[in-house]
């Protein structure tokens, strides 16, 4: 009786343990997980004419803001609209005036897989402040810019400018020797500051013209124009970069003897984890086979 109690339990014990070894490979390739990338989609915006201006009117003590802007857009968009009006209530009784009238005033943003892109371009260009309805704040033959991001490539940001401009009546040289100041007796002054650009690893600007106008009209019932006009400007951020595919990233960090152990695996139906799983069965095996034998060696006595 002795010897029957001990030997059923040892191999129902051993038929156990085998079948745990077994289930263990399939446990284990459970536990593996997938890895998923994003692609960022980068961004581009353009406008030929932005304007930040306070105008102070002679019958009241508040300023009135001008915030315009003439073709901004921003991917995946264009605009080609030449003309820009606008109105302020106590400006010449509320009647539109003239802000910019251009020849061509085109402005573009696009972004196509891993590229964006910002351009605008203006010529044969008037541009008036409130007050001043005959007199052109800057009249200029063209100007452009552009802003490109590529992923993975330095961004590119470049501008045009013509060799002169008309400034408040009076024909100035650009150059690229610092910003430009231009004075009229009785009417006001303007600063020109010229081809600003700029660049990240990952992002591109470029403004053409930025202009500080300080001007006493005293006319139409405006006593000043304080601010700042923008003129041609593009910018652009790149999309991001394709991340690497995971099985490539995870290969990258094998060592070569630990590669083509797992290429053999591979061809035998097996993986990294086999080794250790088949190891596990065979240890579970002998000590159950260990435990059959001590059963009969007890009957035998």
């Amino acid at each position: 009786m002795n010897s029957t109690n001990f030997r059923m339990p040892a191999r129902r014990w051993a038929a156990a343990a085998t079948a745990c070894a077994l289930a263990a490979g399939p446990a284990a390739l459970a536990g593996a997980g997938s890895a998923h990338a994003t692609e960022g989609h980068g961004t581009a915006s353009a406008a030929v004419l932005r304007t930040g201006l306070d105008v102070s009117l002679l019958n009241k003590t508040v300023n009135a803001p001008l915030t315009v802007s003439l073709n901004e857009v921003r991917a995946p968009q264009s605009a080609r609209k030449t003309a820009l009006t606008a109105s302020l209530d106590g400006v010449d009784g509320g009647k539109p005036f003239s802000v910019l009238r251009a020849e061509v005033a085109d402005a573009e943003a696009t972004v196509n897989g891993d590229r964006a892109e910002a351009s605008t371009t203006l010529s044969g260009a008037r541009l008036h402040v409130p007050g001043l309805p005959l007199l052109s704040v800057v009249e200029l033959e063209a100007v452009s810019s552009k802003a490109v991001c590529e992923a993975g490539k330095t961004p590119h940001a470049s501008v045009t400018l013509p060799a002169s401009v008309r400034v408040l009546g009076k024909r100035v040289r650009l150059t690229a020797g610092g910003p430009t100041h231009v004075e009229v007796p009785g009417v006001g002054e303007v600063r020109l500051d010229l081809s600003k650009t700029g660049t990240t690893s990952t992002t591109a600007a470029a403004t053409a013209l930025r202009l500080e106008v300080s001007v006493n009209p005293l006319k139409l019932n405006v006593a000043e124009v304080e601010g700042t006009i923008t003129l041609a400007e593009a910018m652009c951020e790149a999309p991001a970069a394709p991340a690497a595919p995971a099985a490539q990233e995870g290969a990258a960090g094998v060592q070569p003897q630990g590669a083509r152990a797992e290429a053999n695996l591979a061809e035998t139906g097996g993986d990294s984890m086999t080794p250790y799983v088949a190891g596990g069965a065979v240890a579970l095996l002998a000590a159950g086979g260990g435990a059959v034998v001590l059963a009969r060696r007890g009957r035998g006595n």
